[in-house]
């Protein structure tokens, strides 16, 4: 016996005890696993949600996820959409037309001439209206699309056709600004930063390609900035530098002078050109809009864009060799030169005026250098004037007269165009 010989005390456990604790332990793990499970449920809800959020913030991080932008949660091609239909209200065709003589054979008259004739349509392009107020809608577009013209016509997405009117051209950067009452215009383009932009980012090509009417192309930039060599006078001599933004948006005849248009719908280049060599697909070129309106600026002001003036008609003196290698009398149209022969990089003065005749240049002339800076051709001598110089500044030129090396100080005049 015990000390304590009752149950209470006693480590034994009576077979009455026994089965009300087991009865007691097993409705226990019921209920202890109901707890244990609904606590195992509420943690993997709350996982799923925690991962959620991180994903969605680490994609914004990646992706630039704006929570404030009603664009960020469509799709791409929503997006598209959206953008196009934003801006497209202000995109127009562009008619070029010539005065023609009559009869058959009639040829193009000149621009101020009186002899009667007919209005033919001769080209074709696109434009974007950028600017309004009370009277006129200003629209940019391409220098080459209207330089030639002798009548302007603008078509709305409408269909509706106006008479537009040359504020300004610009053949340097290839911009024009025309103008047309602004009666019933009520949709301006919004304009971008394409300093923004970045590679592999979408963009929209919108105009009027081959004449077809309005159409939209769809692409990448493909190159944020890049400087391509373009003939002025479109005769071959690669003669200026246009900075543009490559993009494989389908850019075709037509398109020239319309809007390439973000995903936000905003203008952040005009479409230019592109390349059309066998082989080549998809090279397409636009002029960067922070680069668009300084000048759009000007030629609604002033009609022209102001630029320091040498004056001279030049040629490339690569190109006269090419020539002399040409013609079997070892002369041409330019007369013989007589230089040292380690000169073969220089700009012939084919005339002197204003500024240059003033101080002293002469035709045949062959220049060297521009102050401290060394000048092969035409692209470079351009590029050193407009782009180091200002009206009035004073210019050191170097240059050769036959064997002789000569210098010039030339004050810089403005190259205000001719009517």
């Amino acid at each position: 016996m015990s000390l304590f010989d009752d149950d209470f005390y006693s480590s034994k456990v009576s077979r009455k005890a026994k089965r009300d604790l087991q009865s007691g332990h097993s409705r226990g793990n019921k209920w202890f696993s109901g707890v244990r499970n609904q606590k195992h449920l509420q943690l993997v809800i709350l996982s799923s949600v925690t991962t959620v959020i991180v994903m969605t913030v680490l994609y914004g991080l990646i992706f630039g996820f704006n929570p404030s932008s009603k664009s960020s949660n469509l799709d791409l091609s929503a997006r598209a959409v959206q953008a196009s239909d934003h801006i497209r209200p202000a995109v127009v065709s562009i008619i070029n037309e010539q005065k023609f003589s009559l009869g058959l054979n009639g040829g193009v008259l000149e621009q101020d001439s009186d002899e009667g004739g007919i209005y033919r349509e001769t080209g074709v392009g696109s434009g974007v209206i950028v600017q309004k107020d009370k009277d006129y809608a200003y629209i940019v577009t391409n220098y080459h699309v209207v330089a030639s013209a002798h009548r302007v016509k603008a078509v709305l997405t409408t269909g509706e056709q106006r008479e537009a009117e040359v504020v300004g051209l610009d053949q340097i950067t290839d911009l024009a600004v025309l103008k047309m009452k602004a009666a019933g215009i009520d949709q301006v383009a919004e304009i971008g930063d394409s300093s923004s932009l970045r590679a592999a980012e979408f963009v929209m090509a919108m105009g009027n390609p081959l004449g077809m009417g309005e159409s939209i192309t769809f692409g990448v930039v493909s190159v944020i900035r890049e400087t391509v060599p373009v003939s002025l006078g479109q005769n071959g001599m690669l003669d200026w530098e246009q900075e543009v933004i490559r993009v494989d948006a389908a850019i075709n005849q037509g398109n020239s002078g319309g809007p390439l248009v973000d995903l936000n719908g905003r203008v952040v280049g005009i479409n230019s050109m592109k390349i059309s060599n066998f082989g080549v697909e998809s090279i397409g070129y636009a002029i960067p809009i922070n680069n668009v309106m300084p000048i759009v600026g000007e030629l609604i002001e002033q009609g022209y864009v102001s630029r320091a003036y040498l004056g001279v008609y030049m040629l490339d003196l690569q190109q006269y060799w090419n020539r002399q290698e040409l013609d079997a009398d070892g002369s041409d149209g330019e007369g013989s030169l007589s230089l040292p022969k380690e000169v073969y990089e220089g700009i012939i003065v084919l005339e002197a005026l204003g500024p240059a005749k003033e101080a002293g240049l002469q035709y045949n002339d062959v220049i060297v250098k521009l102050d401290d800076t060394k000048v092969g051709s035409t692209r470079e001598l351009r590029k050193y004037l407009y782009n180091h110089k200002r009206i009035g500044d004073s210019i050191v030129v170097h240059y050769y007269r036959g064997n002789e090396l000569r210098e010039a100080t030339v004050t810089l005049g403005e190259n205000i165009p001719e009517e």
